[in-house]
């Protein structure tokens, strides 16, 4: 803001000369699919998390599943809002100076990109300290995470999301129209100045610290998870461990996979000094990657699930002609067996043999 052009013109002389080019047909196109699919897959995640939330009111799922709702949501409100601007960018053929006069598009853009990529990475990682917790704390967690705290704390994670977004305004910093005029983030061509390269740097710093807590605390949730389970040598527990564990992976492949382009991008413009390496092509392929994330988060829930799983094991079991083990049903003695397993192995006379009857009869 602080230029001789006017706000409408930010970030355009330098656009006029770019190489980076996209069809506008094919573009509108695929905007329109991953919006649709977007939408449609976050908008079943969240009522099969809703049915599942008032079926299982237990204290150690509950709060569970509140983070995935508040996760999937965050995921639905992205594409509705970002997908809706990008779908009219492209149908107004980019003309920014047409209705972008007084920038307030391109900064409602860029704070709707910065939120809703954190936000998402965030909440992942919330619900990954949350697990772990669950799994190596029983005790705690049942008596300290209770529904009200799991909600300040979205709420608290939403504001700070909200807070990272709105610093460059705050700071009279205009989002900057990028390279291929899709799309608005912070200025990543020509960066020069130290302020420029910390936002960069601290919106990729911010995503990395999101997805290394995810990383750790699910590879010691998956750890507990299969150190309770053999020693409990309970049956009826091995599919809710099975489906645990197949879920943390799940979300934690996901948004690596999906994030570690755009975070390397981000990291590589705000460490360089002035023009980057990084053409227009590689940050909006790094960009469709990342936004990928939220049309795959949505499809853990809803196809890693204990009756797709059992139907996969059996039908993958039959056609390599293993005999199929009759599996128990999933009920919620499983998840108590596991928590009380965990909380007897925590306290001081877990050194002492433990007798694990007791728990097996309440599963039957």
């Amino acid at each position: 803001m602080n230029s001789s052009k006017s706000p409408g013109l930010v970030g355009f002389g330098v656009l006029k000369n770019t190489t980076c080019h996209t069809e506008k047909k094919i573009s509108v196109f695929f905007s329109i699919i991953f919006m649709t699919v977007g939408i449609l897959s976050n908008s079943l995640a969240i009522v099969i998390l809703m049915k599942a939330y008032q079926r299982f009111r237990q204290k150690s799922k509950a709060s569970f599943l509140l983070l995935a709702s508040g996760l999937v949501v965050t995921d639905l409100f992205g594409h509705l809002i970002n997908g809706a601007i990008a779908v009219f960018v492209y149908a107004s053929d980019k003309d920014w100076i047409r209705f972008n006069q007084s920038n307030i598009l391109c900064s409602v853009f860029g704070i709707c990109m910065v939120f809703f990529g954190l936000c998402p990475l965030f909440l992942g990682s919330v619900m990954a300290v949350e697990r772990c917790i669950g799994v190596t704390k029983p005790i705690f967690h049942s008596t300290k995470m209770t529904s009200r705290h799991v909600k300040m704390m979205l709420t608290m994670v939403c504001l700070f999301a909200v807070l990272i977004a709105l610093l460059p305004i705050l700071r009279f910093r205009a989002y900057q129209i990028q390279a291929s005029r899709t799309w608005c983030f912070y200025k990543t061509e020509h960066v020069e100045d130290w302020e420029d390269r910390f936002y960069l740097l601290l919106f990729s710093c911010l995503g990395f610290l999101a997805l290394a807590i995810s990383f750790l605390c699910n590879a010691v949730t998956g750890i507990t998870l299969l150190r309770v389970k053999f020693k409990s040598q309970q049956r009826q527990g091995r599919s809710h461990h099975f489906e645990m564990i197949i879920q943390l992976l799940a979300i934690m492949c996901v948004s690596c996979i999906c994030w570690s382009p755009f975070l390397v991008a981000m990291a590589r413009i705000g460490l360089r000094e002035g023009r980057s390496e990084d053409t227009c092509e590689t940050l909006l392929f790094a960009l469709r990657m990342a936004t990928w994330n939220q049309i795959l988060d949505p499809w853990v829930y809803i196809l890693l699930r204990k009756a797709v799983l059992r139907n996969l094991y059996k039908i993958t079991s039959g056609c390599c002609g293993v005999h199929v083990i009759n599996l128990h049903v999933w009920e919620l003695s499983s998840i108590k067996n596991s928590l009380k397993v965990a909380a007897i192995s925590e306290s001081p006379g877990s050194s002492k043999q433990i007798n694990l009857q007791p728990l097996s009869s309440m599963g039957q």
